[in-house]
């Protein structure tokens, strides 16, 4: 992807956000207590597909779960393979 993206993380919605060209893309996540997030869905409108933003928004939010100590749940397919691709480790059996 060669546009670098604003991505804003709006905790108190648990989400990861951007628009792009007047469309709205967003990764939600539940806070599960016991430093847990259980990531479970991903949106990109059609206009905007095939450009990386779900990979971005999947890399900050696991990012920040880095940061914070957060144990991942991928319920959101896109997540699980995403993971599986980079090889990070989930709580998921």
């Amino acid at each position: 992807m060669s546009e670098a993206l604003t991505i804003h993380h709006d905790q108190a919605g648990h989400q990861f956000e951007t628009n792009v060209d007047g469309h709205r893309a967003y990764l939600t996540y539940m806070d599960l207590g016991k430093q847990t997030l259980d990531i479970y869905r991903t949106f990109v409108p059609n206009a905007l597909r095939g450009r990386g933003i779900a990979a971005a928004l999947t890399e900050q939010a696991l990012q920040y779960a880095d940061e914070m100590g957060y144990t991942v749940i991928p319920s959101c397919s896109y997540v699980e393979r995403y993971m599986e691709r980079q090889q990070r480790h989930s709580s998921k059996a």
